[in-house]
C-alpha cells in the first residue's frame, strides 16, 4: 500500500513539475520569445541589468551551446552586450534598448510570478520554499549516490 501511495505521490510531483515547465513555455510563447532567450533576459532583468554568464549557465540548466546561440541572437538585436569580468569570465548586460525590451517582455513574467502569491500568507510562502528546498536537497543526495 505504501509503495502504491509513493508512486502516486511521485506521479503528482512530476506532473506538477511538468505543469510548471509548461507554464513557463507558454509564457515564453506569449511574450514572443524562445525559452532560452526568456530565461536569459529574466535573469539579467532580475539582477538589475547585469548577470554573470556562468550564473546563467548554472541557474538555467540550459546547454552552453544553446545559451551561446541565444546570446548571439540578443547581441545581434542590440538587446545585450558582454562585458569582460576578469579572466575568461563575462557579464551579460542590457543595452538601453534591452532594458526597454525587458520591460515589455520578461518584466511581465516577473510580475505575474509575484502576483501568483497574492493569496498566500507569508507563512505559506515560507513553508512552500522550505519544503521545496528540503526536497531538492534530499533528492540531490540521492542522485549523487547513483
Amino acid at each position: 500500500c505504501m509503495e502504491r501511495n509513493g508512486a502516486e505521490m511521485m506521479y503528482r510531483v512530476n506532473c506538477l513539475a511538468s505543469d510548471l515547465d509548461a507554464l513557463y513555455h507558454q509564457a515564453a510563447l506569449k511574450l514572443g520569445l524562445s525559452d532560452s532567450v526568456m530565461f536569459i533576459l529574466y535573469l539579467v532583468y532580475e539582477r538589475d541589468g547585469k548577470c554573470p554568464l556562468n550564473t546563467i549557465c548554472k541557474e538555467t540548466s540550459i546547454s552552453k551551446q544553446t545559451i551561446n546561440s541565444a546570446i548571439r541572437k540578443l547581441e545581434g538585436g542590440s538587446i545585450i552586450h558582454l562585458e569582460p569580468a576578469g579572466g575568461r569570465t563575462k557579464t551579460v548586460c542590457f543595452t538601453e534598448k534591452g532594458r526597454e525590451y525587458a520591460e515589455r517582455t520578461v518584466a511581465r513574467l516577473f510580475h505575474a510570478e509575484r502576483s501568483a502569491f497574492d493569496g498566500w500568507t507569508a507563512e505559506e510562502i515560507g513553508q512552500y520554499l522550505h519544503l521545496m528546498e528540503k526536497y531538492n536537497e534530499h533528492f540531490r543526495r540521492q542522485i549523487e549516490k547513483m
